[in-house]
């Protein structure tokens, strides 16, 4: 296992509503280290999007600490956060979030606009992560003629672009049907255990949490648990059962 990624220090995020504070994460404190798989896992309503956004540079905690590379999140100006984000944090989400009237290949070169990446390598670059997610063959069309699994498999190419250090799932097989969830968890796997990448993955079901190697428990804005998996569940195993 690599050095610490991510660590957490008391961490506190609470909204304002109407004046009304609203504390969504309490208190957490946890570190990640480089080339982990990570569910961070709780019912609705839990904290563990709020905590997903204050992880991922989309929104700034209330108190506490978190250190990103050892570095803490206050020291970063806005632009760094912007690099910080589009060079080594890869988002997919339940919704896809894809655009519409654009092809596979135009949506995954996406990232690739904000980057440092000349522009006569984006092609080469785009086609390179979707060739990971085996969608080579969809590379002209457009998300309406895609399948729920085929359009998450886009989502998490656009997201390997930029090579990032970290991968965040937010519920990647919510919307997906068992076989396309198999797919989805089995490239997530992959990507983890071949080339290295970390997986944050933020989901509320206990089958799919298994897939990882640790999973923190969150209810109520706090940590329950915090617990390695002794014996990983594969996409494999699961779906085929």
């Amino acid at each position: 296992m690599g050095p610490s990624l991510i660590e957490v220090k008391n961490l506190e995020k609470t909204y304002l509503s109407d004046g009304v504070p609203t504390p969504a994460v309490c208190d957490v404190s946890f570190e990640i280290k480089k080339g982990e798989f990570v569910a961070i896992m709780g019912p609705s309503g839990s904290g563990k999007s709020t905590l997903l956004h204050v992880l991922g540079f989309l929104d700034r905690p209330s108190g506490g600490e978190y250190l990103f590379e050892n570095r803490n999140f206050e020291s970063y100006s806005d632009e760094e956060v912007a690099k910080i984000r589009n060079k080594k944090l890869g988002f997919v989400f339940q919704a896809f979030n894809l655009l519409s009237r654009t092809s596979v290949l135009e949506n995954v070169k996406l990232p690739l606009l904000y980057s440092d990446v000349k522009e006569s390598l984006w092609n080469e670059k785009a086609k390179k992560a979707i060739e990971a997610v085996g969608l080579s063959h969809r590379l002209d069309h457009e998300p309406s003629e895609l399948s729920g699994g085929e359009k998450q498999r886009v989502a998490i190419a656009r997201a390997l672009v930029n090579n990032p250090e970290v991968i965040f799932a937010d519920e990647p097989t919510g919307n997906l049907d068992s076989k396309s969830g198999k797919n989805i968890m089995e490239i997530l796997e992959d990507l983890n255990k071949k080339n290295g990448h970390t997986i944050i993955l933020i989901t509320h079901e206990t089958f799919t949490a298994e897939h990882a190697e640790r999973i923190i428990h969150i209810l109520d804005g706090k940590i329950d648990s915090d617990r390695k998996v002794e014996k990983r569940r594969t996409a494999k195993e699961y779906f085929t059962k």
